[in-house]
């Protein structure tokens, strides 16, 4: 892909014209004998099976936040595309590599690390762009469909092969540098087609909806210019270089689309801000001083994000008070802004003022009607507050609506374990387990929740789960043909 990616190794492995094996001894197979053209709905058994795999082996972000706001900026971007066949899904992932990448299903990857490199939330979505249109071209499928044409390996085998190497790249390398033989060139050329095609369509998107068109421009002037002089520059570069004739194609479509006025935008300097204090392995004491820093000599976009990320690195340090003052006259002013909500909910539960948690969280559900930062911070301060019925509630309303949330699963497992709702708890722990594709594990639990069913209806529902479990196992191994 465009991006400095972890599956590197794709232009090498897309021209193997040997049979590619794969073996991992956590991740399920996905890839052995079979042919065939990758049709739509083939495409999106792979993205479940991605979705699961992911769940599993990736370092996703569990932050609601964070989360509400990549999946609001990549559905923004995708309602702007043409030839959108595929529901997408956006995964936050904890790595400063700079780093995005596509796969199958409308799945695309977004590494912390691009959030800490692109100035603004033009440049970080004008990466969305490309990788949206990475999909909606079908890329991807369009490459294994002609290589599968080329050589022995099934478009099976090679979707898997890629999938392995974006989700275990040790693994995936390890089984692609055993079936090489092939001619290289010829396959990044191919690629660099579709680089040329993700950025011409990109741009366009990023111009559709709303953002500078230069955006995608100004952020390969920026990677290519930091490694020019590079004694070892990224892979990324080698595979898919940024020649100048690529930066002043994206330029001149830049300058042909109406740019309207783009304002900063205050929700992208926050998810910076809120990365950087809390997913980079940074001394609480220096980000105190960083931000004191931009406030007093005004070097910040905004300034509210740097007092954000002041409030965010005070309670990093456990100096509750302070953060709580600086928190409280941002939510003052913007009573609905959930960055502020959510600290301000840490700050209430680290002081021991759970009521006024729950009651700021209450008042927010009020206008935020099922909004997952909300509840699942309700959640955890009903809990903590030990009013266990209303948390049950509200975690079982939640979970009914947003049936693949793996933190909503993880909160409940907690709930029910402190509850000893055997029941529940064995149940939860089954949904969890399958929602990483591991069926005969969620199974078992289910069996174990059954034991400790005395409803009735509990018991179907139990014994219909379990029996879905098989089949899904029966459906995940048929990817394998």
């Amino acid at each position: 892909m465009f991006y400095k990616i972890k599956l590197i190794a794709i232009s090498i492995l897309l021209s193997s014209t040997s049979s590619l094996s794969i073996a991992s001894n956590d991740l399920p197979e996905i890839g052995t004998a079979g042919a065939g053209s990758l049709t739509i709905a083939k495409e999106k058994q792979y993205g479940w099976a991605f979705n699961m795999m992911a769940n599993q082996s990736l370092a996703v972000v569990n932050d609601p936040v964070l989360n509400s706001y990549i999946t609001n900026l990549g559905q923004n971007i995708v309602s702007h595309a043409s030839s959108v066949k595929l529901p997408f899904k956006f995964y936050l992932i904890r790595d400063r590599e700079i780093n995005a990448a596509a796969y199958l299903g409308g799945n695309v990857i977004v590494n912390t690390g691009l959030f800490l490199y692109a100035k603004t939330e033009s440049e970080l979505a004008s990466v969305l762009a490309h990788e949206v249109a990475h999909i909606t071209q079908r890329h991807l499928a369009r490459m294994l469909e002609q290589q599968s044409l080329n050589n022995p390996a099934s478009v099976a085998a090679l979707a898997g092969s890629v999938l392995l190497a974006l989700i275990s790249p040790a693994a995936g390398m390890a089984a692609i540098s055993t079936t090489i033989a092939v001619n290289t060139q010829t396959q990044i050329n191919y690629t660099r087609l579709h680089e040329y095609e993700a950025d011409r369509i990109g741009i366009q998107i990023l111009a559709d909806a709303g953002f500078d068109p230069y955006g995608m421009a100004n952020f390969f002037g920026k990677l290519a210019e930091k490694y020019k002089y590079a004694s070892l520059p990224p892979q990324m570069l080698s595979t898919h270089p940024l020649p100048e004739a690529r930066l002043s194609e994206a330029r001149l479509r830049a300058s042909q689309l109406k740019k309207g006025k783009v304002k900063s935008s205050l929700d992208y300097q926050l998810s910076k801000v809120r990365i950087t204090v809390r997913f980079n392995s940074v001394e609480a004491t220096s980000l105190i001083s960083k931000y004191q820093s931009q406030l007093y000599s005004h070097k910040y976009q905004i300034k509210e994000a740097a007092q954000y990320g002041l409030a965010l690195s005070y309670y990093k340090n456990n100096q509750f008070q302070k953060a709580f003052s600086i928190n409280e006259k941002l939510l003052k002013n913007k009573p609905n802004n959930l960055f502020y909500i959510d600290l301000a909910t840490d700050l209430y539960l680290a002081m021991g003022k759970e009521q006024q948690a729950i009651d700021l969280l209450l008042a927010a559900e009020r206008r935020y009607s099922g909004n997952e930062v909300i509840i699942l911070n309700l959640v955890v301060a009903l809990q903590k507050a030990k009013q266990y019925e209303l948390a049950d509630k509200k975690i079982e309303y939640f979970l009914r609506s947003n049936p693949n949330h793996i933190l909503g699963h993880k909160l409940a497992i907690d709930l029910y374990k402190e509850t000893q709702q055997k029941a529940k708890e064995y149940a939860m722990n089954a949904e969890y387990l399958a929602l990483l594709g591991r069926f005969r594990e969620a199974a078992q639990q289910m069996s174990s929740a059954l034991a400790y069913a005395n409803k009735k209806l509990d018991q179907a529902r139990y014994s219909a789960k379990i029996e879905e479990y098989k089949q899904q196992d029966i459906r995940l191994k048929g990817l394998e043909q």
